[in-house]
């Protein structure tokens, strides 16, 4: 039998989640260093190798693995797992807005300093290589912005028949900003672009 003191025993110690969050939860770090003395964001070009996104440009970062204490920690060790940067040689600055995305699941992005790239050791496997922009860059060079249309479509079996306003879901879409970023060769767009324009429009405030 439900009464509420049940319920309250139960949920008053429960941290709350995000809802619809998959284990396919991940964390990137965006990198800042000082590159000729002037502070850049560092990126990765993802290996021609690899089955998903290959040759695409990402931040350092990856899935949060069970036996990460935290997305925090998920970051940093995908970062020096990656290229080979020690964990004395980065800070966390502060995390940024949390991206829930709906086919890559979660997404916790941190800010981080770099303090040296001398102990840089790139794993060929999943980087290709590295690059950095100038903040400066960036300020002044405003995205393009085009627009993804997700199209949702009922499933074989659907009972679309038992919704109300039944007409409203059979061609039903979300329109997605999408920023591209372009520097030199490099395009940058897609989850890193939009967590890239994020934290790119904080700065507006100093």
């Amino acid at each position: 039998m439900y009464n509420l003191s049940a319920i309250q025993k139960i949920l008053e110690n429960r941290k709350s989640g995000i809802l619809g969050s998959t284990s396919m939860n991940s964390a990137v770090i965006v990198p800042l260093i000082y590159i000729d003395n002037e502070l850049s964001v560092l990126f990765e070009v993802r290996s021609k190798q690899l089955n998903k996104q290959p040759g695409e440009i990402c931040f350092p970062g990856g899935r949060i693995d069970s036996t990460d204490p935290s997305a925090e920690a998920a970051a940093l060790r995908e970062l020096t797992e990656e290229i080979g940067i020690p964990k004395q040689d980065m800070t966390i600055m502060a995390p940024l807005d949390v991206l829930v995305t709906p086919f890559r699941g979660v997404i916790y992005p941190f800010l981080a300093e770099l303090r040296s790239l001398e102990e840089l050791n790139i794993n060929q496997k999943e980087v290709d290589h590295i690059f950095t922009v100038p903040l400066s860059y960036l300020h002044q060079h405003k995205p393009a912005v085009h627009t993804m249309k997700i199209h949702f479509e009922p499933g074989e079996g659907f009972p679309l028949n038992q919704v109300p306003n039944k007409q409203a879901y059979t061609k039903r879409y979300e329109e997605i900003p999408e920023y591209f970023y372009y520097y030199q060769d490099y395009v940058i767009w897609g989850l890193t672009a939009r967590i890239l324009a994020h934290f790119l429009d904080l700065l507006k405030r100093i």
